[in-house]
């Protein structure tokens, strides 16, 4: 009889953890199904094409910033700077890019403007051994600083037609800024999961010590990703001016927080060593179509607000709860 017992006990603890385990790959997944059908029903605008495309349109530059967050969350850092690196990267590309000026000029510009202001957060990190935390913050105000003395606090305006193309034009129907994240989602999925820096950015996530005691270069993987975080913010800085047709100093204010909140709700742990780019993705996309459809609703700004900061600490909380359920 006790024998009995226990094997139903053991079968049931079994079930919970497949269950969970689930959960913790796909729950994700099967939240947005369950906010995509509940906005379907209550606004029939919700689930046409247009709006489906408007929609990844306006996820576009937080779904690019959070291709790169993903690699600095993993590691276990976090880099709030990337706000100010659109901002940066934003007014000296649309600089160059005038009537006449050449358009692959100011988007080179602008991913190398990041390029170099992330390799900036990464060498402080890694050499300096200095908090993530406290540097991207510091490094934060500088860039935006310096993007206010580079304008003089105006916007940068009279871009070229061939600039608005990066951000408003369209290839075979489908948004340009769509595409582009289509790209960089590829690459960062592939550079995660099939090559060997994907998987020391894993393992020095799960424990830098051992990862460095097993041969790991672990400062150069470090400041590679904060590397990353920067050029692909300073392409979403290309991305959002040449969208809205103006470089302004003071464009990307928040996007920090956006982005974090996408790369956490995906599944990404802040404590390192688990999470995924799709996962981002989806995250990035429950919370455009929850700002979608909130807008679609007539939602105020504000009470959208509210929404949002639960969302992330919910998101948060479940993370933490399957962990602990998992061990």
């Amino acid at each position: 009889m006790s024998d009995n017992i226990e094997y139903a006990s053991a079968k049931q603890k079994r079930f919970k953890t497949k269950l969970i385990n689930v959960l913790k790959k796909y729950g994700i997944f099967l939240v947005l199904v369950v906010i995509i059908l509940i906005l379907s029903i209550v606004s029939p605008v919700f689930f046409s094409t247009r709006n489906l495309l408007n929609i990844l349109r306006q996820i576009s530059v937080i779904g690019i910033i959070a291709v790169g967050m993903t690699f600095v969350i993993i590691t276990a850092g976090i880099d709030l700077s990337v706000g100010s690196i659109v901002a940066i990267s934003g007014v000296i590309a649309t600089s160059f890019a005038h009537p006449g000026d050449s358009v692959p000029l100011a988007f080179l510009l602008g991913g190398l403007v990041g390029l170099a202001a992330g390799s900036l957060n990464g060498l402080i990190v890694a050499k300096g051994r200095v908090a993530p935390f406290i540097v991207t913050l510091g490094m934060m105000t500088i860039l935006r600083g310096l993007a206010l003395v580079y304008t003089n606090g105006r916007p940068v305006i009279n871009l070229s037609e061939g600039y608005g193309r990066i951000g408003g034009g369209y290839l075979l129907g489908i948004p340009n800024p769509v595409i582009i994240l289509i790209i960089l989602l590829a690459m960062g999925v592939f550079t995660l999961r099939f090559t060997k820096y994907g998987r020391h950015v894993y393992a020095i996530g799960g424990n830098e010590l051992a990862a460095k005691v097993s041969g790991i270069n672990t400062r150069t993987v470090i400041f590679g990703v904060y590397a990353i975080a920067g050029v692909l913010s300073g392409v979403a800085g290309v991305v959002i001016t040449s969208r809205v047709m103006t470089g302004s100093p003071v464009v990307g204010a928040g996007y920090e927080l956006d982005a974090i909140a996408a790369v956490v709700i995906g599944g990404t742990s802040l404590a390192g060593g688990v999470g995924s780019i799709l996962g981002s993705f989806v995250g990035a996309l429950i919370l455009g179509v929850i700002n979608n459809g909130l807008d679609l609703l007539n939602v105020s700004a504000y009470n959208q607000q509210i929404v949002k900061g639960a969302i992330i600490i919910f998101a948060v909380l479940l993370d933490r709860q399957l962990h602990k359920e998992a061990q």
